[in-house]
């Protein structure tokens, strides 16, 4: 798949890394020359481009009418929106997903069009659902419900315990994007073994999450 990354901070670069890991090809796009100047040095095998996101012609520049999904994840809300507006208008990119840092913008990014992600949410979302640790958790739903982004804390007596990712049978619509093993953070592969403690994040869609929760903590 095809990427364009629009910010050069500290989201936009793991993305970019993470992403190119998995196999996409990834530009990167950031408007500060000097954090361009380190990103060019920083990361391997990614276009890095200098220029203002905003800008129709710098995201010509980086083949936005090539892309199929854009990410911009600048701190500024407004720019992101503008981005994402003209990779969908102007570029006709399929897919914009924006980084927003003031939640009351949630609703009007997502009645653009654009999937809305705000770590404020996420954690109260969290905090909210704190009694049901040891559950499945719903941290987010994108793309008006279709895709469902959960977390789960494998117990001693999960059925995924100490098994290998290839081992179990996932629902056809589910992925595991993510371990975090104490201070780690794990991509896994099909033998990456899952481990009791583990928490587990995985992309699925949420008629998936029962059949989820029955394979992580054999619950029905």
């Amino acid at each position: 798949m095809f990427i364009v990354i629009v910010g050069g901070g500290k989201v936009g670069e793991f993305l970019a890394k993470t992403l190119k890991s998995r196999g996409h090809d990834i530009v990167l796009v950031e408007k500060d020359a000097n954090i361009t100047q380190k990103l060019s040095e920083d990361v391997d095998n990614i276009l890095v481009i200098s220029g203002d996101g905003c800008d129709p012609h710098i995201l010509e520049d980086a083949g936005m009418e090539r892309a199929q999904v854009v990410a911009a994840v600048t701190g500024d809300d407004e720019d992101n929106l503008v981005i994402c507006q003209l990779a969908k208008e102007t570029f006709g990119v399929p897919r914009a997903i924006a980084r927003i840092n003031n939640p009351k913008n949630q609703e009007t990014f997502n009645s653009l069009g654009v999937d809305a992600v705000s770590s404020t949410t996420v954690i109260a979302k969290l905090i909210e659902e704190e009694a049901t640790v040891g559950d499945i958790i719903t941290l987010l739903t994108l793309k008006r419900g279709q895709i469902a982004i959960t977390e789960t804390v494998i117990n001693a007596a999960s059925p995924a315990a100490r098994k290998m990712i290839k081992d179990l049978v996932l629902p056809a619509e589910s992925v595991i994007t993510t371990i975090i093993r104490g201070d780690k953070v794990i991509f896994p592969k099909g033998n990456t073994v899952i481990e009791v403690g583990d928490d587990v994040i995985a992309l699925a869609l949420p008629s998936k999450e029962k059949e989820l929760k029955r394979i992580f903590l054999g619950k029905s």
